[in-house]
């Protein structure tokens, strides 16, 4: 594999906000999360057998979408030294209300690498008890959906049909949370 970091051009800031930059690297442009160390999803299944998800209302689609829960590591200043695994467990907990034990991680990769310079860690979490009923920090509004794996597909198709979105990446949660 070729390194491209002796050859390639200098970064250029086209735009910076709060939480996001576009850059340009020659002629490819880009989005980066400037003040962060990635995202964690988790894949959290209760002793019921049931898959967590949230759902909420999305700017960009201007539609509801299903997700698992996820957050960004290290956005926020609080947050800036937390590791990943702590990310995750805390994003688990303030969306849906469930604690988890300990968190492992499954996989990680780029979100989206023709677009962001985002990585992804997936994680699973395990030892899950129930704290409050979820909903997100201030500003959020988070939907808590409890999914039997039974049927699972079913349900998904039917929100498809209803107009809500369903992100990919619970789909591959969902091949996770039917491992061993």
């Amino acid at each position: 594999m070729k390194n491209m970091s002796d050859t390639a051009p200098p970064i250029e800031t086209l735009y910076e906000g709060k939480y996001l930059a576009l850059r340009r690297e020659g002629s490819w442009e880009y989005v980066e999360r400037p003040h962060a160390r990635g995202a964690a999803f988790i894949v959290a299944v209760t002793p019921e057998r049931e898959l967590v998800l949230v759902e909420q209302y999305r700017v960009p689609l201007h539609a509801r979408c299903i997700e698992l829960p996820a957050g960004i590591i290290g956005d926020e200043a609080e947050f800036a030294d937390e590791g990943r695994e702590g990310a995750a467990l805390r994003e688990l907990e303030e969306e849906t209300g469930f604690r988890g034990s300990h968190a492992e991680l499954l996989t990680s990769g780029p979100v989206g690498a023709g677009l962001a310079s985002e990585i992804l860690y997936l994680f699973r979490a395990r030892g899950l008890q129930r704290v409050h009923a979820g909903g997100g920090v201030a500003g959020e509004d988070i939907t808590v959906h409890l999914v039997p794996l039974a049927g699972i597909g079913e349900w998904l198709a039917a929100q498809g049909r209803a107009g809500v979105w369903v992100e990919p990446r619970v789909y591959a949660g969902l091949w996770f949370a039917q491992q061993p």
